[in-house]
């Protein structure tokens, strides 16, 4: 298992069902994991961002410390995504959407595996790239609205 899934892990499982925030102290993680600072904000930039239901704040500083707010709700937090997509995604970004999603909870496995493969670019051949990623975002906008219901 890589470091960046010990860390996410690590920070998920601080969550419980009555606290929706937690406060994490980076180097406190850091050291209890044997990883370097950057590796925290590496894996919380990248697995806790906003399109993924989440909400950083940060205080720097000598007793500087991280909060990371889950959204209420499933629903919540893939709504978060949606409006974040935009007209056009590339398969890369829409893959890894759906990957963290899934790592989440968020969206099971039969449903991140179909989804992954009605957004690959297989199905768009003959197309040119910025085409592909207008229908793509659509695409993917719509199976995850179908997912909330």
């Amino acid at each position: 298992m890589k470091i960046s899934d010990v860390i996410a892990d690590m920070i998920l499982d601080m969550f419980d069902e009555d606290t929706p925030t937690v406060q994490i102290q980076r180097n406190d993680l850091a050291a209890k994991l044997g990883c370097v600072p950057s590796q925290i904000n590496y894996v919380i930039t990248s697995r806790f961002t906003p399109e993924q239901g989440y909400r950083i704040e940060s205080r720097r500083g000598g007793g500087g410390y991280i909060l990371i707010t889950r959204a209420a709700s499933k629903e919540n937090a893939l709504v978060s995504l949606i409006n974040s997509i935009g007209v056009s995604i590339d398969e890369k970004n829409a893959k890894s959407h759906i990957y963290n999603l899934n790592y989440q909870g968020l969206l099971n496995d039969k449903a991140a595996k179909m989804m992954i493969a009605v957004i690959s670019d297989n199905n768009f051949k003959g197309l040119g790239s910025e085409t592909k990623n207008i229908i793509r975002a659509n695409q993917l906008k719509q199976m995850l609205i179908a997912y909330i219901d």
